[in-house]
C-alpha cells in the first residue's frame, strides 16, 4: 500500500516536473518580473492572491510554450535537448492533449476574475495561435511585435487577479505600455543564447541574419531604456546612476563578449536588468503616491 502510494506520488512529481520543463526557459523573463510587476503596480495587491496569481500566469506561459515547443521538436535536440519533448518525458500527442486541455481550463479560471480577465486570457491564446501556427515566430519584427503583445495580455491579467479592482489605473496602464516598448524592442536579447543552434538549424532570427544591428541594439537600447525609465519613475539621482550603469554594462557586454557561454550570462544579467525595470513603477508608488 505503501509503496503503491510512493509510486502514485513519484509519477505525478514527474508529470509535474514535466510541465514545469516546458517553461523553464520563461521563469526567469517572464513570470518573477511579471510577479514582480503586479506586487510593485498594484496599488492594493491581495497577498493572499499571490499564489493564483502565479498560477493563472504560469498556465498561459505553458500553454503558449507547449504550442510553440510542438512545433519543431527535431531543433530543439540540437538547441535545448533538456526539453521536455527532445529529453523523452513526454510525447507530441499526449503535448498536444495537455495544450488544448488547458485552453477551456484556462478561460474558466479566467471567468472567475471578471470581464478583463477573460478578455486577456482569450486575446493571449489568439496570439499564441497566430505566433506558432501561422507564420508569427518566422519574420523579426513580427515575433518580436507578437510575443510583446502576449506578454502585456499576460501583465494585465495578472494585476486584475491579484488586485481589489476589475480594472487597471492610470499608473498600472502607463507602466504595461512602457513594459511592451521596452520588451518589444530588447526581447531579441534571449537569441543569443541559442545563436550557435539556429544557425545550424537555419532558424531565422534578429541575432542570425542580422549579428551586428542585433549587438549594436542592445548597447544602445538597455542603456536607453534606463535612462528614460529612470525618469519616467522620478527614480533619484542615485539609484538613477547605479541602473543606468548597470544597463550599459549588460548592453556592452553583448557587443563585446562574443562566444556561447558569454551569451548565456549576458542574456542572465539581461533578465536581471528586466526584472529591476519591472519594480520601478512601484518605487514611484511608494515615494510620490497618495
Amino acid at each position: 500500500m505503501l509503496s503503491q502510494a510512493m509510486g502514485s506520488i513519484r509519477r505525478i512529481s514527474g508529470h509535474i516536473m514535466t510541465l514545469i520543463l516546458f517553461t523553464k526557459s520563461d521563469i526567469l523573463t517572464g513570470l518573477i518580473p511579471i510577479t514582480l510587476f503586479v506586487l510593485a503596480v498594484s496599488p492594493h495587491p491581495h497577498l493572499a492572491r499571490i499564489p493564483e496569481t502565479i498560477i493563472w500566469m504560469w498556465m498561459h506561459i505553458l500553454k503558449h510554450d507547449i504550442s510553440n515547443q510542438i512545433q519543431n521538436p527535431e531543433e530543439d535536440k540540437k538547441n535545448k535537448p533538456d526539453r521536455p519533448l527532445p529529453a523523452g518525458r513526454i510525447t507530441i500527442q499526449n503535448a498536444t492533449y495537455v495544450r488544448w486541455i488547458l485552453v477551456p481550463v484556462s478561460l474558466v479560471f479566467s471567468a472567475k476574475y471578471g470581464k478583463l480577465v477573460l478578455a486577456s486570457s482569450a486575446c493571449a491564446e489568439t496570439l499564441s495561435i497566430w505566433y506558432n501556427n501561422f507564420g508569427g515566430d518566422k519574420g523579426c519584427l513580427s515575433k518580436n511585435l507578437l510575443t510583446a503583445a502576449g506578454y502585456i495580455c499576460v501583465e494585465v491579467g495578472a494585476i486584475i487577479v491579484a488586485g481589489p479592482s476589475p480594472s487597471i489605473d492610470s499608473i498600472g496602464t502607463c507602466a504595461i505600455i512602457f513594459n511592451c516598448a521596452v520588451f518589444a524592442t530588447t526581447i531579441h536579447a534571449q537569441d543569443f543564447k541559442d545563436e550557435e543552434g539556429d544557425r545550424s538549424t537555419g532558424r531565422h532570427t534578429l541575432v542570425t541574419l542580422f549579428p551586428a544591428f542585433a549587438r549594436m541594439s542592445m548597447m544602445i537600447s538597455i542603456p536607453l531604456w534606463s535612462f528614460c525609465l529612470s525618469r519616467l519613475w522620478q527614480v533619484d539621482y542615485i539609484c538613477s546612476a547605479a541602473f543606468i550603469i548597470y544597463g550599459m554594462i549588460v548592453g556592452v557586454r553583448f557587443a563585446v563578449y562574443r562566444t556561447t557561454s558569454a551569451n548565456r550570462q549576458s542574456c542572465k544579467l539581461y533578465s536581471l536588468w528586466f526584472t529591476i525595470a519591472h519594480l520601478l513603477p512601484g518605487y514611484w508608488r511608494f515615494f510620490y503616491s497618495t
